[in-house]
Order: C-alpha cells, then sequence, then structure tokens
C-alpha cells in the first residue's frame, strides 16, 4: 500500500510539472505565429506568380523580416520583372497578403539575412541571448516545411539543442572557390545549435525559440538528411539553426 501510495505521489508530481510546460509551449506558439511570414519571389507573368524559398520572421520596428541568408537569391531577373516578396496570415482572410520586400543586410557566412516590406508594422518576435543556450534547453521552430503543400499553414516542431558543434567549409579546390566560400574560410569556424527535431527545407529561415519563454535564440538553416542509418536500416536527419547573435549584428548595422 505504501509503495503504490508514493508511486502515485510521483506520477501526480510529474503531471503537475509537464502541463506548466505544455501550457508554455502552447502560450509562446500563440505568441509566435502572428509573426510567421512565407518568403519568396514575385514575377506576375509566372504561373504561380509566387515562388515560395523559405520561412521568415517578423523583427525590429515591424517592417523588417528575418529569414535564412540562402533564401536570398544572389540576382533577380531584370525582364520581366521579379522581386522578393512575403506572404501574411490576415486573421479572417481566405488568402495571406502578399507586400513586396527587398534585401538590406544579408550575411551569408552564417546564413542570415534581413528583409524589409511597407505597410504597417506587423508583430515582433523578442530576441533572447543564444550565448546563454545550453546542450538540453527545450525549443521549438514554427515554419512552413513543406512550403505551400500544407495551403501556408504554419507547423510547430519541438525537440531541444542536442549540442553546440563547430561548423567550418573544407578546404575547396580551385575550382570551387567564390566569394561565398573565400567569405565562409577567412571567417574560420563557428558554432550552430544542433537540435534533435528534424527540419525540412522549407523550414529555413524559421526562428527556433526556447519553448518556455518564447525568446527566439536562433534561425533555423539546414539539415543533413536521407543518411540512413546502419543499425535501424532507415534514414535519419540532423538539423542546424545559427545562434541569433549573428541576426543581432545585422539589426545593429543597420540603425
Amino acid at each position: 500500500m505504501a509503495l503504490s501510495l508514493i508511486r502515485a505521489v510521483v506520477v501526480l508530481a510529474s503531471l503537475l510539472v509537464v502541463a506548466p510546460a505544455q501550457a508554455a509551449l502552447a502560450d509562446a506558439i500563440a505568441r509566435m505565429k502572428p509573426s510567421i511570414v512565407v518568403v519568396g519571389t514575385v514575377q506576375k507573368t509566372r504561373s504561380p506568380p509566387f515562388l515560395f524559398r523559405a520561412t521568415g520572421f517578423v523583427v525590429g520596428d515591424g517592417l523588417l523580416i528575418a529569414t535564412a541568408a540562402h533564401a536570398v537569391p544572389e540576382t533577380l531577373q531584370t525582364e520581366p520583372p521579379e522581386t522578393m516578396g512575403v506572404l501574411i496570415d490576415v486573421p479572417g482572410a481566405s488568402d495571406p497578403q502578399g507586400r513586396v520586400a527587398h534585401a538590406v543586410a544579408v550575411d551569408r557566412v552564417h546564413d542570415v539575412a534581413l528583409l524589409r516590406i511597407g505597410g504597417a508594422p506587423l508583430p515582433v518576435v523578442k530576441l533572447g541571448n543564444s550565448d546563454a543556450v545550453r546542450d538540453g534547453t527545450a525549443v521549438a521552430f514554427t515554419g512552413f516545411p513543406l512550403g505551400n503543400a500544407l495551403g501556408f499553414n504554419a507547423v510547430t516542431h519541438r525537440g531541444i539543442v542536442s549540442s553546440r558543434p563547430p561548423i567550418a567549409l573544407p578546404s575547396p579546390t580551385a575550382k570551387q572557390l567564390d566569394a561565398r566560400v573565400i567569405r565562409s574560410v577567412q571567417a574560420g569556424p563557428f558554432r550552430l545549435f544542433q537540435l534533435d527535431a528534424t527540419a525540412y527545407p522549407g523550414h529555413s529561415g524559421s526562428p527556433l525559440y526556447d519553448a518556455e519563454t518564447g525568446e527566439v535564440v536562433g534561425v533555423v538553416n539546414m539539415g543533413i538528411k536521407a543518411t540512413k542509418d546502419a543499425a535501424i536500416g532507415q534514414a535519419t536527419g540532423i538539423s542546424f539553426a545559427v545562434p541569433i547573435k549573428y541576426l543581432q549584428d545585422l539589426l545593429r548595422g543597420i540603425r
């Protein structure tokens, strides 16, 4: 009887711990979603005119969109004209609202970028301190993992920061040398957040945020997928995010 009572107390205590954590994440997601946008390019003569490239989120004055630098084309077509653009979810509307965007700061070494849009300011996210993030920190990211396959409905995945590995490009051959490679080699290795949740291509540019506080601590940038695990015989995935401090550097540079 005493053992059964102890077990019951342990179960009840665990439920009391889990319930607030789940509620905190649900609240964080609700605050985050109004700041999530679709990033792409627009060409009126194309079918469809809008071409999805990545996820973005609102920062700064409400008219700045943070995203992954690899989502920003090196060049845009001039004939017919092509522009950057974002799609914004408008409550009560059947279709998202489109706004023209243009890049104001791009860091291709750390894979973060800022776009500026016009119109009324949007709700902004709260940026946290990525240097304070530890292994095991519970995190989530919200974005568009399958592009428009789900109708541009933002999807949230959660997990933990499993490691903070340094990343550096291998020594390139002469044929592989370009401006981006040279910048990366010169900058040297920097640390990423390795996640135990799988990010898909459309998640690029998604905010990585603390599951309890909702503070954004990183920008999802890539995943290594389709590698077969010999032990289980199935494909596995490893995903990464760039610490938010590199985006904060961009923000300071344009103010």
